[in-house]
């Protein structure tokens, strides 16, 4: 005997449809976000693997030019007819914020046959018009005048606060040959306002930044510049000792 529907039995075998169904559709919904997501995962494995192996295959190509730029700026400030030592081994880390420095940076030292010539200061004034410009200045040991000035990273305008680089005006080799006393500290500014150096049409914040942080820089060398020097000597001893060590042992 066939059992007689009822509206009760009939909703609830619509019930159990729409359950089934349900569970049917949660079901493939699942299957398919976990597919589209082990395909996203895949996709990012590939491509972090990629740009891995793209910088492993590229880091040495990229240090060897940030050397040769860094070399290139050195030998701007302290050319080969004045120094005969490898600036780019000569160096000591030091991290001073009297020089803007927000990490660790190198100090060199150029020497000729072994007497040193001039220290070589990484700086950074921070009130550039856009933000921090990275430079360094290289100061004569004999009688503590700028042997030259690079700017190596800068964000300021082009055309009014990128006269700065050397290959855009000569105006960063207006340093050269002063000093804290030639002219005096109060005189370190641009003309505009009472110092000596030039401004830049359009563009007064940027000469001034940098003016102030070479001064400062000049400041922080009358200050420390002996006791950077002792530790550059100290440090070249040691390699030598160890060397000679190393030599002797073999």
């Amino acid at each position: 005997m066939t059992e007689k529907s009822t509206p009760e039995k009939d909703e609830a075998a619509k019930a159990d449809t729409a359950s089934i169904e349900m569970r049917s559709y949660a079901a493939r919904l699942w299957l398919s976000i976990s597919k589209n997501a082990l395909l996203l995962g895949l996709f990012a494995l590939i491509c972090t693997g990629l740009i891995a192996t793209t910088f492993i295959g590229t880091e040495d190509e990229i240090a060897m030019q940030q050397r040769a730029a860094r070399l290139k700026a050195l030998l701007e400030i302290v050319p080969t007819d004045r120094h005969n030592n490898d600036m780019l081994q000569d160096n000591i880390e030091i991290f001073e914020n009297a020089l803007g420095h927000r990490e660790p940076q190198p100090l060199f030292l150029a020497r000729n046959d072994g007497k040193p010539v001039a220290l070589i200061y990484p700086a950074t004034a921070r009130d550039g018009y856009s933000g921090d410009i990275r430079y360094i200045v290289g100061i004569n040991l004999a009688d503590n005048t700028v042997a030259g000035v690079r700017v190596l990273k800068h964000r300021e305008t082009p055309g009014l606060g990128d006269g700065i680089e050397v290959r855009k005006s000569n105006w960063v080799k207006s340093f050269n040959g002063k000093s804290l006393g030639q002219p005096s500290i109060e005189q370190w500014s641009v003309k505009k306002d009472g110092g000596v150096f030039d401004g830049f049409t359009g563009a007064t914040i940027t000469p001034r930044a940098l003016a102030k942080s070479v001064a400062q820089t000049l400041q922080h060398h009358q200050q420390n510049g002996a006791g950077y020097l002792k530790r550059l000597i100290e440090q070249a001893h040691n390699l030598q000792s160890n060397t000679a060590v190393k030599k002797a042992s073999n």
